[in-house]
């Protein structure tokens, strides 16, 4: 499997690095390189929208606190057992956030301290991608003992909201493994909230054939 990434225009990109100069002392961490700029791009089609999009990330970045959710252990601590960032990468060299639905209840959490774990592990796995090569993620949802009590969709909202505004183009595919049958409900509910181009990146994976044309199924964690 190898990536089809949409080409992006030179001139669009050659106007947007210009335009990056312009803010560089407000971002001294210099969090958007080459690749982060052709990913705004790629999502939102001109270079006005990919800046004003990227303005927007700059401020919900220092805002939200993200360079230091890592030092937040009570939150990482407490929500452990909902996603993890494996060590292994999927065939082509994405880094996998692992996802075991069944450990989770909407009953059993708080929304805020959630979000702000999602977006640990997708600035943890983001930090993991060998961008020169690949650089975007698989996110696998495992629903196997899953149950409709597990079924969160406010949860989902708020990870469809932070993929698509600040980590465009991050997801390379998202693969739903060991759905039981009764979810197709529930995907209809979550397929409307997509574009068309995310919703094309998600697959639903029936067999342990088809997943190892993503990744090596041994790779997935047995201790959540």
């Amino acid at each position: 499997m190898t990536e089809d990434l949409a080409p992006i225009n030179e001139e669009d990109f050659r106007q947007l690095k210009e335009r990056m100069k312009l803010i560089a002392d407000a971002d001294p961490a210099q969090y958007h390189n080459e690749y982060s700029l052709k990913r705004y791009l790629r999502a939102f089609k001109t270079v006005d929208n990919a800046f004003q999009a990227i303005l927007k990330t700059n401020k919900w970045r220092v805002e939200y606190g993200v360079a230091n959710l890592h030092e937040n252990k009570e939150i990482i601590e407490k929500y452990s057992n909902k996603a993890r960032v494996l060590r292994h990468r999927d065939i082509i060299g994405r880094p996998i956030v692992y996802i075991p639905a069944k450990n989770h209840s909407s009953n059993d959490r708080n929304i805020d301290d959630l979000t702000k774990f999602i977006v640990y592990c997708l600035e943890d796995a983001s930090k993991k991608c060998f961008e020169e090569v690949v650089d975007n993620l698989c996110i696998v949802f495992d629903l196997s003992n899953f149950t409709l009590s597990c079924m969160d969709y406010q949860v989902l909202k708020n990870l469809i909201w932070l993929l698509s505004r600040h980590y465009p183009e991050r997801l390379g595919v998202c693969l739903i493994i060991n759905a039981p049958t009764f979810f197709s409900g529930c995907w209809a509910v979550i397929k409307g909230w997509l574009d068309e181009n995310t919703a094309g990146k998600v697959t639903f994976v029936n067999s342990e054939m088809d997943l190892c044309q993503y990744l090596i199924p041994d790779i997935l964690p047995t201790d959540m």
